[in-house]
Formats: structure tokens, sequence, C-alpha cells
């Protein structure tokens, strides 16, 4: 996209364009995640308005939301939307902590590191699929055979997420789990750059936007 540069999603303001669309990879033998976003940036180019889909939020998520969103207007590196989208993710979960914390919120705060603890096991179970077939798919197996596996091993992950609150009705495949690398996969990463600048979030932005524009990712 002549902004955004290549991202590794794409959007639709209407459901149904997205089914349609999602319909057409579908034909093509594809994995097709679709589901649905709060909001998104401009990447400052223009005044994000809070919508009246989310105002009505609880605080906690409206707040991470908030903080998500406005990330993307302080880096972006073109062609990278997992360094992007991990990075608008790491400020999210420090902002929203540090907020809660700073604002006496002491119940929403612990709800708030519940509700981190369950997506973290989730993830990792996530994790841990995406490593085995990722071993899956660099061997010379036959197509049918591969593909047996693939979905014994997807319904395995199914079975794990179940449990867990907010996965409940997943149906995971190869577009699910990209979906997820996309967001999280470079979160530690994120998480340890802050943590070496002491926390200090203007020197931590300072090197996310030499790294988004030398086009390197953290370590």
């Amino acid at each position: 996209f002549p902004v955004a540069g290549c991202v590794a999603y794409r959007g639709f303001f209407a459901r149904e364009d997205a089914e349609r669309h999602a319909a057409r990879l579908r034909a093509e033998g594809h994995d097709v995640h679709v589901y649905g976003v709060a909001a998104y940036s401009t990447l400052g180019r223009f005044d994000d308005p809070l919508l009246s889909t989310f105002i009505g939020y609880a605080e906690a998520d409206l707040a991470r939301l908030v903080f998500h969103e406005l990330a993307h207007q302080v880096a972006y590196a073109r062609d990278d939307s997992t360094f992007n989208e991990s990075f608008a993710v790491a400020v999210e979960r420090e902002g929203v902590r540090r907020w809660l914390a700073a604002t006496g919120r002491d119940a929403q705060l612990r709800a708030y590191l519940e509700s981190r603890e369950r997506s973290r096991v989730a993830l990792a179970e996530i994790e841990r699929s995406r490593a085995r077939l990722e071993a899956l798919y660099g061997t010379r197996l036959a197509p049918e055979a591969m593909r047996e596996r693939k979905t014994r091993e997807m319904v395995r992950l199914a079975e794990k997420l179940k449990s867990i609150p907010g996965f409940r009705d997943t149906v995971p495949n190869n577009a699910f789990l990209a979906a997820h690398a996309t967001y999280t996969e470079l979160v530690p990463a994120f998480e340890k750059l802050l943590a070496k600048e002491g926390g200090d979030l203007r020197r931590f932005y300072e090197r996310v936007k030499k790294l988004a524009d030398s086009g390197q990712r953290p370590s």
C-alpha cells in the first residue's frame, strides 16, 4: 500500500467484503482467519476518533486500545507488521499497567494482570503448536500425510484452548497462528529493550524509532 507498505493482514470496513475476499482465498486452497478489530491507526496522518463502537468498553480495555493505536504514531517500520504490532502490544501492556497503578485502580489492575496471565498460557500453547508445525512443514512428507498431521495438531490446539477464557471457540489454522505471531512474536524483545532503558519510555521510543528507520528488529 502507498503509505503503510506491505502488511501481513487486510482490513475491510464491511464484514461482507471481508468474507467475500476470504472465500476467494479459501477457493485457492489457503487457510483464512477472519476477525473483527475495534480500531485502526492512520499513523498520525489524520485524527483517529474515539468511536461509539468501543467508547463504552471497560476502562482498562479502552485504555489498552488507545495506548496500542497511539503507539503506531510513535514508530512505524514500513513492510514489517510484526515489528509494528509487537511494539504496540508492548506499549499497551506497559501503559495499562502504569496507568492503573498510578490512578489507584488496584482491583482493575489485579483483574488486568490475571487476564494477561490467561493470555500468556494460551499464547504458550499456540507457540508450541507453531514450533511443531514448523518442524512438520520442514519434512519431506507427502502432501496428504502432511495435511493429516497438520489437522491433528490443529485439533489438539483447539482442545487445549477450550479451557482458556477468550479462546474457547477458537478454530485454529495457519492463518490464525500467523495472526497471533504478528502481534506477539517480538513483544518479549521490546519489553527487554524497555527494561534496558530503565523503564524510561522516552529513551525506549527513541531506540525503537531508530530500529524502525534502519529496518532492524530488537533482539
